[in-house]
């Protein structure tokens, strides 16, 4: 699994992880913001009245309402991106990365009202009568390229699993795990039977149960995120600064956090950004096809989706986080392999004194510590000896989840016995299968479960985030299986959905045991390998999105 995860991570930084993928997601955002003429300002109004009901588009053949539409849309947006991915941007690239958060997020609005716009407009009915739309029908007929069309298809059902699907139940069943203690397993079948009973109704189902879940869970979360706040009210402004202040120079070293550099910053903010909103990603338009609205009135519509998914519900998340202070603190933890590095040397991050050697200065480097080939920093190759699951070895610092790790105790496989032996060290990883535990920093939603217990709420604040991510994450797999089945049935037919459903739910279950670590560098992986040919496909048909746009009636 180590080098599988290292093959990802290889893979990742050549595409989301180097400069050209940033330069392109943005790049297209801020075309169409310009050449549309900022679209996302001068229509928000728009949507939100098309949205309510104030103002009516014209019914036309469809499955669900423009609002349904757009809940779908959101609960496939809306999951652990909010909770999970804000906590990994910080965790990896500070404070700052919540910026550029931000700024994917305000031009991502017009690249999904491009996106939308156009996959509506060339969806087409099936031979069952139900509605099918998205990149890979405006691909085909308004480029006239099938193959990429199909390309397109089949990466984006590889995406629906490794993005919408592994990610969400590997978050939900460790905050279970952690708050209800409830085993990973019994939530990935218990969840992956239910999710099997809802996607075989299809988008009606779908549609109506995400319209349910969307607004109950908004309502459990924000109102324990505005508990928190209110009680870390005179830290909130502070964070704002330590969003703005390091922007363009990477977020310093504080407390347990051993500081970023401004290309991990960068990199993290727009890969979030993009996995929490998913505009230019293509796998939203397939939902408000489904729209009895009319093509440009669902694209403004989904103009709302991004400001609703990032700037509101994340950044309410990246302050619950910063004002709590816990991102910069360690907590008793078991160590990941995958996390885990030992080098030789003893450091300390007290007052920050080792930070600038021991954070990766560029980002290509994610799997080392070392910072670089000269660097006096070496990882750590040998014997290390153990007593009753103590080490002995002194020259040596263990960095778990990117900060040095305090009071490691090791024990057998399982936890049985405390261990006393001798472990081989290869290139800073522990050769032996060996559970460790110990203190260091906290990632993904178990960060985010942690700034919720402080204070007032206590340990309920965990619990309420692990339901709050049960809501969250498991409807974002549901729509993402459609997502995934609308994809199919375009390669295979429909008689091909029912064998793509299977193997959805069989993914699912099998991520709530996956590392963490490894289920995330998949989904870095496949959300921009399927962007790209959307991004391509979107500015090819920018003539024709400019003449729609100018037609539309602002309300």
């Amino acid at each position: 699994m180590e080098q599988f995860n290292n093959f990802l991570i290889l893979l990742d930084s050549n595409l989301s992880g180097s400069w050209w993928f940033p330069a392109l997601l943005i790049g297209t955002g801020i075309f169409f913001t310009i050449y549309l003429g900022f679209p996302q300002f001068k229509y928000f109004n728009s949507a939100f009245k098309i949205v309510s009901g104030k103002t009516k588009s014209t019914d036309q053949d469809g499955e669900t309402t423009g609002f349904q539409a757009l809940t779908t849309a959101m609960s496939g947006a809306v999951g652990t991106g909010n909770i999970g991915g804000v906590a990994l941007a910080i965790w990896t690239g500070g404070p700052a990365a919540i910026f550029w958060m931000w700024i994917t997020a305000i031009f991502g609005m017009t690249t999904k009202y491009v996106e939308v716009t156009l996959g509506h407009k060339y969806r087409t009915k099936l031979s069952d009568g139900s509605i099918s739309g998205g990149p890979m029908y405006y691909i085909e007929q308004g480029l006239n390229m099938k193959w990429v069309a199909i390309l397109f298809a089949f990466l984006m059902m590889i995406t629906a699993i490794g993005s919408g699907n592994m990610p969400q139940i590997n978050n939900i069943a460790l905050v279970m795990n952690t708050e209800f203690s409830v085993p990973k397993l019994f939530t990935g079948l218990f969840l992956g039977a239910l999710l099997w009973i809802i996607i075989i109704g299809g988008i009606k189902r779908i549609a109506s149960v995400a319209s349910k879940i969307i607004p109950i869970m908004g309502l459990i979360y924000f109102g324990g995120a505005l508990i928190i706040l209110a009680e870390n009210y005179q830290n909130i402004i502070p964070s704002f600064n330590a969003i703005f202040a390091q922007v363009f120079t990477g977020s310093a070293a504080v407390g347990g956090f051993l500081g970023a550099s401004f290309a991990m910053s960068l990199k993290y903010g727009v890969a979030r950004g993009l996995y929490s909103n998913e505009a230019g990603q293509g796998s939203s338009p397939i939902a408000h096809a489904s729209s009895k609205n009319k093509s440009i009135d669902q694209g403004v519509v989904s103009i709302l989706e991004p400001f609703i998914d990032t700037i509101v519900v994340c950044s309410v998340t990246a302050l619950v986080i910063l004002s709590s202070g816990v991102w910069t603190q360690k907590f008793d933890t078991n160590f990941s392999k995958t996390d885990m590095v030992i080098l030789e040397g003893t450091y300390s991050d007290e007052k920050n004194i080792d930070g600038d050697y021991l954070y990766p200065k560029q980002i290509n480097e994610l799997n080392s510590y070392v910072q670089s080939l000269d660097s006096e920093i070496k990882e750590f190759s040998g014997e290390l000896i153990v007593e009753d699951g103590s080490l002995i070895n002194e020259n040596i610092t263990i960095l778990h989840s990117r900060s040095i790790a305090e009071d490691v105790t090791i024990s057998d496989q399982n936890n049985s016995n405390l261990y006393t032996g001798i472990l081989n060290v290869d290139n800073g990883k522990i050769i032996e299968s060996v559970d460790i535990q110990g203190k260091s920093l906290v990632s993904s939603a178990e960060l985010t479960a942690k700034a919720f217990s402080q204070g007032i709420l206590g340990q309920y604040g965990g619990k309420l985030v692990a339901i709050a991510l049960l809501l969250f994450a498991f409807s974002t797999s549901i729509t993402w299986c459609y997502y995934g089945d609308r994809s199919t049935a375009y390669i295979f037919g429909e008689k091909g959905v029912i064998w793509y459903r299977n193997f959805y739910v069989l993914c699912f279950v099998l991520a709530a045991v996956i590392d963490t670590t490894i289920v995330w560098n998949i989904a870095y992986v496949v959300v921009a390998l399927v962007s790209i040919p959307n991004l391509i496909a979107m500015f090819v048909l920018r003539k024709e999105m400019k003449s729609l746009s100018d037609n539309f009636e602002v309300k």
